[in-house]
């Protein structure tokens, strides 16, 4: 098995597969001291600001002298980013060839729609009712027979005193969970005096079906325990009659996602779900990428994918519109990798975003939708996000994601409402956290498996995932919200 891998041929780095010792050969340059897995050793001399490149792309600039055969890290090399960035839209758009979609076993649901799980949920329109309904949870668990696959609910602290941009985004996330297609039925629990009414939620719900959703203001009723199990019985009734049935892989939307990232995140994990996705579009499905302060320095990667030059402006607007966001709030644009990170061996947030972005794969980017959103267009999709792994995880599921692949090179055990797979970018955190991690593609560096290969190997997990096998996190009952917040609380 190789130490190193040279990922691009203009690049004046390679990265070690494994932790490498002092004297270690790569094509004739030897390792000047150990160099940790992941990260960064020139092959050639490097001058004082001179760029450095992996990717073949910019990952910033060296801060002094490097010597061939030196380890590159945070002591010796800096980010080039700053500011907004002028785009233009030069189009190198490649559609990928059809291909015949594969099968899973999902739930075709009354509007046509289909979920790959049949869950009662109950959403908390504020924070104050988070207690009851996790009680409801516990003392209904009798429900959840026949195709049901489970009571849920996603506590929050929001709902009230919050204002403006807040208040919308909260509004309009809690509303975008209810019309998941994961859920089979979904009881809406309100306090009754918080600032999000029922009214304005049913005006950012618009058409449902009263079948299908029930509301409680717990304020209206003698008790709320009571009350609710009526409804709940109802939600039960109407979910029992969904059975699942073979669909084809054409329906699913697939959140791609990244967190604890290491120096291996851009060479195995995020390539092989690059290449799942391209999988996934081809046979008619669609998949969806977040995380716009990972894009900021690999904007190069997608821009010029954008399939029209409407989608490209939305895509500007949303990477300089989260830039604003930055620093509107007085913080440092590019203020990241985390620490973290930076153990594992990124350094820049070049270094990070052009690992981050190899989960889009190549396929053409045919929209970019708002926090909250829904995916209406099949094949890839950009959504306005932040990097936090909660927000963003819930986003993604907002916009309707029924899977989300989060590879990662620490580890997390966190699971959003949508059934949340854990890729691991290296074998040994896949066999130190198998209750965490759901797929391997440290194989990939191990030379076990091609990233071709890997890819199919996922495909295979995901329709197994889709058509009912849980999760690490599922197991666990590990299930949870967050919601984007930025101004004030009252």
């Amino acid at each position: 098995m190789p130490d190193f891998i040279h990922i691009h041929p203009g690049d004046n780095v390679v990265v070690a597969l494994r932790a490498v010792p002092a004297g270690t050969v790569y094509e004739g340059v030897a390792a000047k001291s150990d160099i940790p897995q992941g990260h960064k050793m020139a092959i050639r001399p490097i001058a004082e600001k001179d760029t450095v490149t992996k990717y073949g792309f910019s990952i910033g600039h060296a801060t002094a002298p490097i010597a061939a055969g030196e380890w590159v890290h945070t002591y010796n090399m800096a980010t080039n980013l700053s500011g907004e960035v002028e785009y233009t839209y030069t189009p190198n758009i490649q559609f990928l060839a059809p291909a015949t979609p594969g099968t899973f076993r999902g739930y075709r649901r009354l509007d046509g729609r289909v979920g790959v799980r049949n869950e009662i949920w109950i959403i908390p329109t504020v924070g104050c009712v988070n207690d009851v309904a996790k009680a409801l949870v516990r003392e209904n668990q009798d429900l959840v027979q026949g195709s049901i696959d489970g009571l849920y609910t996603f506590t929050h602290p929001f709902g009230c005193s919050q204002t403006g941009e807040d208040h919308a985004q909260t509004r309009k996330l809690l509303a975008a969970l209810t019309r998941h297609p994961n859920a089979g039925a979904v009881l809406v629990l309100s306090l009754g005096c918080e600032n999000l009414t029922h009214e304005q939620f049913l005006a950012e719900l618009g058409d449902y079906d009263s079948s299908r959703v029930k509301f409680l203001t717990c304020q209206e009723v003698p008790d709320e325990m009571e009350a609710a199990r009526k409804l709940l019985e109802e939600c039960a009734a109407y979910a029992g009659q969904f059975q699942r049935e073979a669909l084809p892989a054409s329906e699913l939307v697939i959140g791609m996602k990244c967190g604890g990232s290491d120096g291996l995140s851009g060479i195995t994990a995020n390539p092989v779900v690059g290449r799942f996705s391209d999988l996934l579009v081809a046979q008619g499905g669609s998949t969806v990428l977040t995380e716009v302060p990972e894009m900021f320095g690999a904007e190069g990667f997608l821009m010029d994918r954008c399939v029209n030059e409407e989608v490209f402006r939305k895509a500007v607007d949303m990477i300089n519109g989260f830039k604003a966001y930055f620093i509107r709030h007085n913080e440092v644009v590019y203020d990241n990798p985390s620490p973290g990170n930076k153990q594992g061996g990124i350094t820049t947030l070049e270094d990070k975003s052009c690992g981050c972005v190899q989960k889009g794969g190549t396929a053409p980017i045919m929209d970019v939708i708002g926090y909250g959103d829904p995916v209406t267009t099949k094949g890839l999709n950009m959504l306005y996000g932040p990097g936090n792994d909660l927000v963003s995880a819930t986003a993604l599921t907002a916009a309707g994601a029924h899977i989300i692949l989060f590879t990662t090179g620490r580890g997390t055990p966190f699971g959003a409402p949508a059934p949340t797979m854990k890729i691991a970018t290296n074998t040994p955190l896949a066999e130190k956290k198998q209750g965490w991690i759901d797929f391997n593609a440290g194989v990939v560096a191990d030379g076990k498996r091609s990233l071709d290969e890997a890819a199919a190997d996922l495909m295979e997990k995901v329709l197994s995932v889709a058509s009912g096998e849980e999760t690490c996190a599922e197991k666990k009952g590990f299930r949870e919200i967050s919601i984007f917040k930025d101004g004030v609380v009252l």
